[in-house]
This record gives structure tokens, C-alpha cells and sequence, in this order.
């Protein structure tokens, strides 16, 4: 099985023990005390702006569980413990007074130190608090470094001495603890791992993340994976562009403690590497990941901070006057796009909202993968799960842990890549694939077929980073990308933007395109829709016979050019599809007898047999399947559709007709990828071509005509 056969009537589960769904109780089971339900941040929030990962390390100290009396008594005492130590700043004089009353008092704040170089001492500020120049002893520096480089969130005893010296001097700091997780055991992590499937595994990584897996597709999933490389491996530079309101920043400010969101106009040498003043070591020198946001549209840019940052992310090493330090921060930066990807394509290149000192192809050439972030879901409440995931802090500590490990040698034993590829280019390759096998597959234990669906994703992400480069420099050779299998076979990659829109994509003619001979590269959408938009016009004895294999994630295809040519002239139409039950389902088949009512004279009748399954896994499903496809059968009759519904389907798949054409259905009516509500006005919920395909084949069979 490969990640791309994980999907399907998963999109109809529902929980089954007391609103835990099956993998809910295996993630309690298998890692109890580490895994917490997801939808608790919200409910205890409140008014505390603090990360995501503090708020779920208080509630896996009381709600790491999946009993509810419990879960609710822990919620109460997490509210408690937040209203009795976490630094309103709007309330930092209340706080004060609260301490000097008491003498001391426990807070959570953020907390940064800086060493006072006239007093010879280091000295702590806090965040909401206020307070500033605060002497902290030199021994919880030493243990806690990040302190020294922005600030992290912690708990910490602060004493109130009065009528002692300056102001400063009356403050105390107790004692101060990071929020972060005690311990992590590698061993049971992996021994873990293995009582989970790939799928299983994939679903509870996006509950996790705070997502509904059942609410994205396979793509969407690796897409969100991607984001979490750069936990899970050194030194790995990702660029993702998109879209505002997809969640580019959130992994980096609220994931883990491991890592630090800046925005990308605030980036300076000493900020970032060192400061040649004092010799103080930059952020790179202590975060794991450092991610820059809002990267794109920046107008000032120092020259010379592009050319450390090109030899950093080429060697991993920058340079402090005459001495070469070396770090293992992974570099992210992330931007909002400001045209549509076919406009981008058609008139410069992907890059194009970089500043201008970005936008060149030595800088561009060291970025390990491209995410293309207009293919991630904007942001919607639905997309929320209230399943359980890991405590995301636990997580971070698996994360950090692999990042020690080296699975890019995975795939040698059963794939070649091709021989143009560049050592970057492998580079890029190689560790995005390492990334993603230690994300699913920590214990090694993955199928030939799994490890080649996440090397081929992994060099789809670089060849976007190449493809582009070679439009803004002419003098790079193109390179084609793929890989041999054991037998000599050769497999061509192409990005997901190449299958969209072939023509903008090579308009050039210097992207690295699929071979001739490629018998693995997916139908572009844009061809097989005109190929049926043609046959639309042309009478059905000449409409065309055999197979289309519809790829995943591709754009181009809707019932109006797939179906309707093969029903016109019928009056007479039976689908038989068991899986119309959940509403998303039942709005599929609306759409397509639209179309055909759309399709047929104002006076004709078309009689329209549905055979499906009842959607008997609970009584409310049932119900509502019943009303909506009962008010479907009302009102598509004002159009001359007379809809007939038989509870009696088996697990054929398939539309025929009067006429004798007979449709086979590799997947049924649901072929499209699940897009959560949508807008007013989203165009996807007008135009299906819009909308991003699951992969299936569609199978066109002519039959003797029953007239």
C-alpha cells in the first residue's frame, strides 16, 4: 500500500466509543499521558496569549486522558492555574502588588536575559510583567541558553524584598523553569510507532498539528508534513509561498519550543549569526528552527545579510572575523503570493514576490523545497479536530530526537536518481525524503511503494525550485528529474503546477518536462478537458470509448465535460453508487443532475435511478441522508429530472443509459478533493474545474442501445 491508497470512505467514519473514534483509543492506549484532545486549548485559552505549546503542557498535566470526569476537572484547574500565574499584561500591576504582598509568588511569563557588561551580570526581563534589569544567576543561563536569544516561556518564582536599594535590586528571581518537557523515552516512541498503520499514523501526526485528517486529502497531509521538517532535520532551508490565511507562520510560533518566529523585516547579521561587537552568538546558534515571516514584499535588504545567509544555508557554517562557527538551525521563510499561480506563470516565475536581493538563483539554488502554499486549505473552524493528538511539546521532543538520525540512503537499495541531477539538487532531494521518512516512518519500517511515493513528492519540491531558477537564469542548464527503478525503469517527476498548467509552465520551453517516453507522468488536466470539451459537441455515436486516468490534485475536471456528452439524448439513467450518504456526497450528485438538467430540451423528461447505501452508522446520518435526498428529488423535478432512490447498492460503481453507454465509476461520483465550507462566493462551489481531483479512472464502455 502506498500513502496514495489511504484514502476514501474514511471521509464517512465517525467516532465510536463515547465520541472517541477508533484511533482516539489506540493514541490513549499507546501513549498514555502524552496525547490530549485538541479542541481543550481553545476552551482554556481565554484571554492568555500564550503559545500553543504552554497551554498544552499544563493540560497534559491534568488532561492527558480520555476520561471525561477527569478531563473536565483538569480543564477547571488549568483555568485555575492560568488565572492565578499567567501575566495578563493588561494586569502587571495587580501582579506586582499580588507579590509584594505575599513576598513571592510564582508567574508565567516570557522571560529574556541579557548580560549587563557594567555590572558584570546577566539580568532577566519579562514580557508581560514589565519588570526589566532583573539579576538572574549565571547557572540557569548556562542551562537555559535560549534565554539569551529572545526569550522563552517559563515559570518562574519572583521575590519582593521592600525598602531594599534601587528598584531592581527588591526584585528576586526564586527560581525559573521553560515550559517544555521533562523527559522523552525514544525507545517507547518507536515501539509506538508500530502499533499504528501508515494511515493511522499520518492521521494522528495531522490531529496533532490541531487538523481533521479526515478533512484533507493524502496531498494536503504530506503538504502540512512538509512544514515539520525542518523540526526533524538539520540545517534545511523551505520556502513556502501562498495565499494569506493558510497557517504558513502558525507551526512556527505555536508548535514547539524548539523553534522561533521573526518577521523577516526585523532580520539583521547579529541578530540572526553574531554580533563581531561582543562575539554573542545569533539565533541561529541555539533555535532549531528559525522561520522569517512575512519574507515577501520587502523593500530594504542588507546585501551583506544575503551573503552570509547564502554560505550558511550552502555549508552550514558563518564566519565571526577570522573563525568559522558552525550551526544546525533549518531556515524557513514564508510570504504571501500576490497573483494567482497561472498569472505567475505566464508572466515571470514563482519566486516573484521575493525581494529583489532574494530573487536571485545562487540564493534561490541552496532552498531544499518549494511548499506551494496556494495548495493548502485556507484556514476554516471545520478544519478543527476535537480528536486526540500528541501533547505538541512531546512531539517537538520526538522531532528533536530524530533530528540526529540520517534517512536519506533509504531509498538506494530500490531507486536510482537520475543522473542530471545536480549534487544541490540531490542535497534537496535527500533530505526532504529524510525528513518525511522519519516523520511516518521513524521505526524504518516502510514499504517499497511508501518509500517511493515520498521520494517522488520529495523531488517534485525541488524540481519547483529548479524550474524556477532556470527562468530567471538563463545560463542554468535544465535538468531532468526522476528516478530508475530496480528493473531499469525510468519514472519522470513533474510538479503539480506543470499537470495544471502545462502551457504557462513551459512557455519557455526551459522547464525540466517530462520525457517522451514517460509513462508515469499524470494526464495534464487542461488536455484531457479539452479532449472531452470537444467530444461535448459532437454526436454520441462518435463520443469516444475506453479509459481516462484522472491523477491526483489536478485541476480541469468537472461532471459537465466528464458525464454529461454521454448522457444527452437518454431519458432514461441509472447511477449506481453505494457511497451517496454523507451530505457532501449527496451535493456531488446534485451537482451532476444539474448538469443534466442543463444539458437536455426544456420539455424533456429524464428519469433518474439512483441505487446507493443507507448511512446507517448512526440514526442522525440516516435522517439527514433521507431529508436531503428527499428535497433533492423535489426540487430537481421543477426541472424535468425525476429522481428515484433504491436502497439496494452493492459495490459496483457506475452510470449506464438507454442510449447504451455504460460509465464505470473507479471511485464513484466523489472525485473530487474535500474543500471544507466554502465562501459565498468561491468559485470552486460554481466551477467544479476548479476544484482538485482524487486519482481514479473513469472507464467508458458502448453498449447496444436498449431503444
Amino acid at each position: 500500500m502506498t500513502i496514495e491508497d489511504l484514502d476514501t470512505e474514511a471521509m464517512d467514519a465517525v467516532p465510536t466509543v463515547a465520541g472517541k473514534s477508533d484511533l482516539d483509543i489506540k493514541a490513549n492506549q499507546s501513549f498514555p499521558g502524552v496525547v490530549v484532545r485538541k479542541d481543550l486549548v481553545g476552551r482554556v485559552r481565554g484571554n492568555a496569549v500564550v503559545p500553543g505549546y504552554v497551554l498544552e503542557f499544563l493540560l497534559a498535566q491534568y488532561c492527558a486522558t480520555d476520561d471525561e470526569k477527569t478531563i473536565d476537572a483538569g480543564i477547571e484547574s488549568v483555568r485555575n492555574i492560568l488565572a492565578e500565574h499567567y501575566v495578563n499584561r493588561g494586569e502587571a500591576e495587580l501582579v506586582k502588588s499580588r507579590i509584594r504582598d505575599r513576598g513571592r509568588h510564582r508567574i508565567i511569563d516570557k522571560v529574556s536575559v541579557v548580560l549587563d557588561d557594567r555590572k558584570d551580570l546577566h539580568t532577566a526581563s519579562f514580557s508581560n510583567l514589565g519588570l526589566k534589569g532583573i539579576a538572574i544567576d549565571d547557572g540557569t543561563v548556562k542551562r537555559h541558553q535560549k534565554l539569551l536569544t529572545g526569550g522563552v516561556w517559563c515559570m518562574a518564582d519572583l521575590e519582593y524584598t521592600p525598602g531594599v536599594g534601587n528598584t531592581e535590586d527588591r526584585w528576586t528571581i526564586a527560581g525559573v523553569k521553560p515550559i517544555q518537557l521533562g523527559s522523552f523515552d525514544a525507545d517507547q516512541f518507536l515501539l509506538s510507532r508500530g502499533h499504528f498503520s501508515t494511515a493511522e499514523w499520518i492521521d494522528l501526526l495531522m490531529q496533532s498539528i490541531g487538523f481533521d485528517p479526515t478533512m484533507l486529502s493524502t496531498r494536503s497531509k504530506l503538504l502540512q508534513l512538509v512544514r515539520l521538517i525542518p523540526f526533524v532535520e538539520r540545517n534545511y532551508n523551505l520556502v513556502e509561498l501562498g495565499p494569506k490565511g493558510t497557517g504558513k507562520s502558525h507551526i512556527y510560533s505555536e508548535f514547539s519550543p524548539h523553534g522561533i518566529l521573526i518577521s523577516g523585516g526585523e532580520v539583521t547579521v547579529p541578530k540572526l549569526f553574531v554580533n563581531n561587537s561582543n562575539g554573542k552568538i545569533g539565533l541561529v546558534g541555539f533555535w532549531d528552527v528559525v522561520a522569517f515571516d512575512e519574507f515577501a514584499g520587502q523593500k530594504r535588504v542588507d546585501k551583506g545579510l544575503v551573503d552570509i545567509m547564502k554560505n550558511y544555508m550552502a555549508n552550514k557554517t558563518f564566519s565571526r572575523g577570522i573563525e568559522t562557527i558552525g550551526a544546525e538551525a533549518s531556515m524557513v521563510f514564508v510570504g504571501n503570493t500576490a497573483r494567482p499561480v497561472p498569472a505567475m506563470l505566464a508572466h515571470s516565475d514563482l519566486f516573484e514576490v521575493l525581494p529583489e536581493a532574494y530573487h536571485d538563483s545562487a540564493y534561490l539554488d541552496r532552498v531544499h523545497h518549494y511548499l506551494p502554499g496556494w495548495e493548502v486549505e485556507i484556514i476554516r473552524r471545520e478544519l478543527f479536530t476535537s480528536g486526540y493528538g500528541f501533547v505538541v511539546d512531546y512531539l517537538a521532543e520526538a522531532l528533536r530526537h530524530m533530528r540526529a538520525q540520517d534517512f536519506s540512503d533509504q531509498y538506494a537499495s530500490h531507486f536510482d536518481l537520475s543522473e542530471d541531477i545536480s549534487t544541490r539538487d540531490r542535497d534537496g532531494v535527500r533530505k526532504t525524503f529524510s525528513g518525511l521518512m522519519k516523520l511516518i516512518y521513524p521505526h524504518r519500517q516502510a514499504t517499497v511503494g511508501e518509500i517511493e511515493e515520498l521520494l517522488r513528492f520529495a523531488i517534485e519540491g525541488r524540481k519547483r525550485v529548479k524550474d524556477q531558477i532556470l527562468r530567471i537564469d538563463q545560463t542554468m542548464d535544465a535538468v531532468k528529474f526522476g528516478y530508475t527503478d530496480r528493473s531499469g525503469v525510468w519514472h519522470d517527476v513533474t510538479t503539480q503546477e506543470e499537470v495544471d498548467y502545462p502551457h504557462y509552465y513551459h512557455r519557455d520551453g526551459r522547464a525540466s518536462g517530462p520525457s517522451e517516453t514517460n509513462g508515469d507522468a499524470p494526464v495534464a488536466a487542461s488536455a484531457v478537458a479539452a479532449d472531452l470539451s470537444a467530444a461535448t459537441a459532437a454526436p454520441a455515436p462518435r463520443l469516444k470509448t475506453g479509459a481516462v486516468d484522472i491523477p491526483e490534485n489536478a485541476l480541469g475536471y468537472s461532471y459537465k465535460r466528464l458525464f454529461v456528452p454521454y448522457l444527452e439524448g437518454a431519458t432514461k439513467i441509472v447511477i449506481i453508487d453505494p457511497y451517496i450518504r454523507a451530505p457532501h456526497q449527496i451535493l456531488n450528485l446534485a451537482d451532476l443532475l444539474m448538469d443534466i438538467a442543463a444539458s437536455k430540451l426544456d420539455g424533456d423528461i429524464v428519469e433518474v435511478e439512483l441505487h446507493t447505501g443507507e448511512a446507517n452508522d448512526t440514526v442522525e446520518r440516516r435522517l439527514l441522508q433521507m431529508t436531503m435526498l428527499d428535497e433533492l428529488r423535489q426540487s430537481i423535478s421543477y426541472a424535468g429530472i425525476e429522481l428515484r432512490v433504491l436502497f439496494d447498492a452493492g459495490h459496483d460503481r457506475q452510470i449506464t443509459t438507454d442510449t447504451g453507454w455504460r460509465i464505470l465509476l473507479g471511485r464513484g461520483l466523489d472525485i473530487f478533493q474535500p474543500t471544507g465550507k466554502m465562501d459565498r462566493f468561491d468559485v470552486r462551489k460554481y466551477l467544479q474545474h476548479y476544484k482538485r481531483s482524487k486519482a481514479t479512472t473513469i472507464t467508458y464502455l458502448r453498449e447496444e442501445s436498449s431503444g
